[in-house]
């Protein structure tokens, strides 16, 4: 179970890698079968970085796919109470990417994909379908957490997997959901595309109490917290202990006034363009 405005509340640096990612993108996109290009926003979330990409494209359709139903609803309210200059070219679909594929009467120039992918074990695989229904001078462009080894995830994972929680929240390890630079390209260039892969550690600046643990309420606890949702004793139980781990990890400090938290996270990056 999502929720859209936790997620939101780190908007900001949230939307940091979106923007060094589109400004990697090829400006000029292949046109769609009507003409305009067409774009596809996989894993939307609650649609504001879809309405970026309209912004980049403002003759584009563009249409934003996830599983979540409570993301849908805050992305459908984009469509409906957006600018003018987004009417009737910007849509959002239920889909699981899992198992996403272009319809046979679309003509997509561009799939893009921000911080959605790591959820999808193996999306490698899904790479050859993709790549085969872009145009020539079409373009995969994605960005994925590469943080899976920082502590804010190995804790999680002991945590889960510890004696007291393992037989209601154990899980794999989520290290190998996530190629490096090399590995994505390793991939896609064999597809026929010219690739253009990197990453970046963003080094956060949190305030506020407990910020890292704010910040994976919106992402990585997600799982957690659906588990845990009809035991709010569990749950509080569960959070505490992580909470506490994660301040000896990650040590607030003062400046001035301010109590922050600087919270490094690695990102990778990829631009295929298709020949």
């Amino acid at each position: 179970m999502w929720d859209p405005q936790q997620y939101l509340r780190h908007a900001g640096p949230r939307l940091r890698p979106l923007h060094d990612l589109l400004a990697h993108v090829p400006e000029a996109l292949p046109p769609g079968r009507d003409g305009p290009p067409r774009i596809a926003d996989l894993g939307c979330g609650p649609g504001g970085p879809t309405t970026h990409l309209a912004d980049r494209w403002p003759t584009a359709h563009l249409t934003g796919y996830d599983s979540d139903p409570a993301m849908l609803d805050a992305a459908r309210a984009h469509a409906r109470d957006g600018a003018p200059d987004t009417a009737g070219r910007l849509d959002f679909a239920h889909a699981d990417l899992a198992d996403w594929r272009p319809g046979r009467d679309e003509r997509f120039g561009l799939l893009f994909s921000n911080a959605a992918l790591q959820w999808v074990p193996g999306h490698q695989h899904a790479f050859p379908d993709w790549i085969a229904d872009l145009p020539s001078g079409g373009v995969l462009a994605f960005q994925v957490p590469g943080n899976f080894t920082a502590p804010s995830h190995t804790l999680l994972a002991a945590l889960r997997n510890s004696p007291r929680w393992r037989d209601r929240l154990g899980a794999p390890s989520r290290a190998d959901d996530v190629l490096d630079p090399a590995g994505y390209a390793a991939v896609l260039t064999p597809l026929g595309c010219t690739v253009d892969t990197w990453e970046t550690t963003y080094l956060h600046r949190l305030t506020g109490p407990d910020p890292v643990l704010e910040w994976t309420k919106g992402t990585a606890l997600r799982p957690v917290l659906t588990l845990l949702a009809d035991d709010p004793q569990s749950r509080t139980a569960f959070l505490d202990e992580y909470a506490t781990a994660l301040r000896t990890a990650y040590p607030p400090t003062t400046e001035g006034t301010d109590t922050v938290t600087y919270f490094p996270f690695r990102r990778v990056f990829v631009i295929a363009v298709k020949h």
